[in-house]
Order: C-alpha cells, then structure tokens, then sequence
C-alpha cells in the first residue's frame, strides 16, 4: 500500500543533497536505484487499485499503511542501500581496473588488460 513512500522520501533527500556528497559516494548510483524502486512500487500499486490518483491517495487507513511502511519499505530500503555500498566499495578497490564508473554513475565493466 505505501511501501514506496520509504524510497521515495530518501530518494528526495539524496536528489535534494547530491552537489554536497562527495564525487566518491556517487550518489547518483543511489538514486537511479530508489528512484526506479520508487516508480516500479507506484505502478504496481496503482494497478492494484492501492492507491489512486485523488485524495486521500492511499486506499487502507494509517493502520495498516504504517506497519507496511516499517515490515516492508525499510529492509526494502536498507538492501537498495546494502547493493549501492557494496558497488561503492568495489569501485575502490584494487578492481578498480576492471570496474569504470559511468558518466551516469552506472559501473561499466571492461575486460581485464594483459
């Protein structure tokens, strides 16, 4: 029901503060992730009727929206952010050769030099 609103509020925060994090975090990796969970998870929600565009915007009452949000949108959250560290910390290390980040934040992956 509301298990985008999590991505989605941390997603606005990170967009909001992209030009204060340093180039070495590259956040914009981070946010192509909560971004498309953001967007995937609204979709799917208004297709099963969820929620809908006029207010009060979500179908279930705030007992059922906050417990979704913590059981759900959390850990959800927490793994994008798991995946995002564990590209910033190979992107640091010694397979750095091999793993070039894009002009979109992206990682390309080129093969190993001889």
């Amino acid at each position: 029901m509301a298990c985008f609103l999590v991505p989605m509020t941390i997603a606005i925060s990170t967009s909001l503060l992209r030009k204060r994090c340093p180039k070495a975090l590259r956040i914009n990796i981070l946010n192509l992730f909560l971004w498309g969970g953001t967007l995937g998870l609204a979709l799917e929600h208004l297709a099963h009727n969820e929620i809908v565009p006029y207010p009060p915007f979500l179908t279930a009452g705030i007992e059922h929206v906050v417990p979704e949000m913590l059981t759900v949108g959390v850990p959800m959250t927490m793994a994008v952010s798991g995946v995002w560290a564990l590209i910033i910390l190979v992107a640091e290390k010694p397979l750095s050769r091999l793993f070039r980040p894009s002009r979109l934040g992206a990682i390309e992956v080129h093969p190993a030099q001889k």
